[in-house]
């Protein structure tokens, strides 16, 4: 068909190509507004001609329960896949979830709720930062994990967070069990 209308081939290959800009724009601009901080990294192994293998930290506000930031820390792939972004991160990940203020529930909530999740392959794998509560010693509990399409990864690590008064003022406790469903 494209050698008897040889610019038809072109201009639908044009047109794919604007199509998918459009519907992944959108995307882009609405996941980068839960990314997290990058608060370091450090290089771990060298690379002669690409970039170096690392350990990124990053720190990020719960959105669902103000007063409360994680932190979590994620080997990088370096070298020509890693800078392209084609590399498939492996499943390591630390996570260390804190008080910083007064904590206040904005929603109700679901046991196991995603608090996070990003990519950590071009297609099939995500690394996922979950929260529940601990009801019986008022405790909100995060747990981060990694999964494939296929096959998941048992590697996780968990970080909890008493919910404790902030300060002389903030004598009123809530219980984290009247804000999450089981």
């Amino acid at each position: 068909m494209s050698s008897r209308f040889p610019g038809l081939a072109g201009i639908r290959l044009k047109g794919l190509v604007l199509f998918l800009l459009a519907l992944t724009v959108p995307a882009a601009s609405a996941w980068a507004a839960d990314e997290p901080d990058l608060i370091f990294r450090r290089s771990t192994v060298f690379k002669w001609m690409s970039p170096n293998d690392k350990l990124a930290t990053y720190g990020l506000d719960d959105p669902e329960v103000e007063g409360v930031a994680c932190h979590f820390t994620v080997p990088e792939k370096g070298g020509f896949k890693g800078w392209l972004g084609l590399a498939e991160e492996v499943s390591d990940i630390s996570l260390a979830c804190r008080q910083v203020g007064p904590i206040k529930f904005k929603n109700k909530m679901e046991q196991g709720d995603d608090m996070f999740r990003q990519r950590r392959s071009l297609f099939f794998k995500k690394m996922q930062i979950v929260r529940g509560c601990d009801t019986k010693r008022n405790v909100l509990v995060y747990m981060v994990y990694s999964d494939r399409l296929i096959e998941g990864s048992p590697k996780n690590s968990t970080s909890t967070v008493p919910v404790m008064p902030w300060g002389p003022a903030d004598a009123n406790v809530q219980k984290c069990g009247e804000f999450f469903t089981q």
